[in-house]
């Protein structure tokens, strides 16, 4: 959603009643992660004693060039490691509608993407894609949680475990 939102400006760049508009409306579209990657920490951080597998969501790191950020988001939690999984910018094969047009090849890059989930030996897994988190659970079963960057930086604030 996000990434089409920043698309406004270029897909109305010829419509002469809404382009202005559609520029300055996407100039303002950002993701959660740009915007508390910039921000200092206002709350108080528990620590997360856990490993989480990170799974780059393709909306964000190939759409909008967003890859570091989440990543930052996740060093504010104390005692949190973070690790990226091999081919982490891959898709997992939800993309959009991707996993019900093309529900073969989904199938095939979903299995992939759990098998090098599960190659890092992870206790969860987080993605800043709400269709990654449905396409990896589906693929990782129950073994184990699939999280966004933000319910662990909640859970942290909040003194809890984030699953």
């Amino acid at each position: 959603m996000g990434s089409s939102l920043k698309e406004y400006g270029r897909l109305l760049a010829d419509d002469p009643d809404y382009r202005e508009r559609a520029e300055a409306f996407a100039a303002k579209v950002r993701d959660i992660s740009e915007l508390l990657a910039e921000l200092p920490p206002s709350a108080p951080r528990h620590p997360v004693r856990a490993r989480l597998a990170h799974h780059e969501a393709c909306h964000l790191a190939h759409a909008q060039g967003v890859r570091e950020q989440p990543r930052a988001v996740l060093r504010t939690v104390p005692e949190l490691e973070v690790v990226d999984i091999p081919e982490s910018d891959m898709c997992c094969g939800s993309a959009g509608v991707y996993n019900l047009i093309q529900p073969e090849p989904a199938e095939e890059l979903g299995r992939r993407k759990a098998e090098n989930v599960r190659s890092t030996s992870p206790d969860a897994v987080v993605t800043a894609n709400p269709g990654c988190l449905l396409q990896i659970s589906r693929h990782l079963g129950k073994q184990l949680p699939v999280l966004h960057p933000v319910q662990v930086v909640d859970a942290s604030i909040r003194g809890v475990r984030p699953w």
